[in-house]
């Protein structure tokens, strides 16, 4: 079971609580969410004189709720709720526009600070899958910026060119009609703009690699 409990003035004590504390409590079943949920609230309102908020409160498999941005999978691992991933999504978008006009080094710079602290906050998740995957969304978000940022043909053959792509496989690319988003995940812009390349720009990875032994 989970809920909202709100916190009025305990005047016997004389403390302020906060105004509302979220609670999760595990249990086996339903039937036993269901009588603790009920045992809680008495015991919440006889003991302590709080009212839990009903509205809020309720008896619900683990992995159908969130308890500050966490949820579980149904294998019972420790996983980053989807609103707490749709969140995060929506920020990169928001910094890698590519509209923007800022170079790619300093996009990367921007992301740096906001991709610490999400991983600080959520790295201890259970299911680096998760991790894995938002990891290449940047990068692939990150490539189409560069796209976008390069404008021509001709430059974008340049910059490919430079970054170590062949002629032909650069011209081909470069000569591209095709939107940014395929193109960014084509095979010239994903050797140019590898994974170690960002890195090297500054980019923190959301999932670390194992240290070698």
């Amino acid at each position: 079971m989970s809920g909202d409990v709100p916190v009025r003035f305990c005047e016997s004590a004389g403390v302020r609580f906060p105004r509302a504390t979220h609670r999760n409590i595990y249990v086996r079943s339903r039937r036993a969410g269901q009588r603790v949920l009920q045992s809680v609230t008495r015991w919440l309102a006889q003991t302590l004189r709080l009212t839990v908020n009903q509205t809020k409160s309720t008896v619900d498999r683990p992995w159908n709720r969130k308890f500050l941005g966490y949820s579980f999978t149904t294998q019972r691992k420790r996983t980053i709720a989807s609103k707490s991933r749709a969140k995060f999504k929506k920020q990169i978008r928001q910094l890698t526009k590519r509209n923007r006009g800022s170079s790619l080094a300093r996009v990367i710079s921007e992301l740096r600070s906001y991709i610490l602290g999400w991983r600080g906050y959520f790295g201890f998740c259970q299911t680096p899958s998760v991790l894995q995957t938002l990891d290449s969304w940047i990068h692939r978000r990150l490539r189409c910026y560069a796209w976008k940022q390069w404008k021509t043909g001709s430059r974008r053959f340049a910059e490919l060119r430079r970054l170590g792509i062949g002629k032909d496989l650069a011209a081909q690319t470069a000569g591209s009609r095709k939107g940014f988003w395929h193109i960014s995940r084509s095979p010239a812009l994903n050797m140019a703009l590898s994974r170690a390349y960002l890195v090297e720009l500054g980019l923190p990875l959301l999932l670390e690699p194992e240290p070698k032994v």
